[in-house]
């Protein structure tokens, strides 16, 4: 039984870095949006798992996040500029006109994924991903950085220390860190069932566990 949850466990790992990748179709959110507002702005900068891939309009993660906000009369303005597909590299590229368009006090950084699918040079990542939490730095934002995880397929020590790398950013930053974004939706008993048919993108379901692991992080930079 535990090495069939194992293999299960894997399977869907490997499905979702798949399906950072955006490889079926353009993401269903990949353009910067936000609300008109004057209140400070939370950035988030990440891939299909962000970009309401496969999904109706207002249900990922990301659109939750904003409700939250409102319910908890936290004064904020969510700007997703993910994409599906995006690379670290990608990211890089992109942060610093966002950072000068919407000067948010907040910069979520969920990236990575798709570097480890193309078996880009984790020194790399790594790099890319100090190099946007500088940039954010010095913008002067809070940055929270969002981990992947790979299986073990992808090699005992690569899937170590990719798992690590957030982490080992974070700390050498000091800005917070959620070490797996996909805790509680790609390791359970039976993960196929928060998984589109694709078994690839979490489903509409599943986006509320992914906020609930992004938010206690997140709150604690909305002081």
């Amino acid at each position: 039984m535990i090495r069939d949850l194992q293999y299960r466990r894997h399977f869907i790992l490997s499905a979702g870095i798949l399906g950072l990748a955006g490889i079926c179709a353009p993401a269903a959110w990949a353009q910067a949006t936000a609300p008109a507002s004057s209140a400070p702005a939370i950035l988030v900068l990440g891939d299909s798992l962000s970009a309401e891939y496969g999904l109706a309009r207002g249900a990922g993660w990301v659109a939750l996040l904003e409700k939250r906000l409102q319910e908890e009369k936290i004064e904020r303005r969510v700007v997703n500029a993910s994409v599906s597909g995006e690379t670290t590299s990608g990211g890089r590229s992109r942060l610093i006109a966002l950072l000068a368009q919407h000067k948010p006090a907040v910069v979520v950084i969920e990236l990575g994924g798709n570097d480890a699918l193309r078996g880009l040079p984790l020194k790399n990542t790594e790099e890319n991903l100090t190099a946007m939490t500088d940039a954010a730095q010095k913008a002067g934002a809070k940055v929270l950085l969002v981990g992947m995880q790979v299986p073990p397929n992808y090699g005992t020590d690569y899937a170590n220390r990719f798992a690590g790398l957030f982490t080992t950013v974070a700390q050498a930053k000091k800005v917070a860190v959620v070490p797996f974004f996909l805790k509680g939706v790609a390791d359970g008993p039976d993960p196929t069932r928060l998984f589109q048919a694709d078994r690839i993108h979490p489903r509409a379901e599943a986006h509320p566990q992914m906020l609930a692991n992004v938010w206690p992080e997140l709150k604690k930079l909305l002081r």
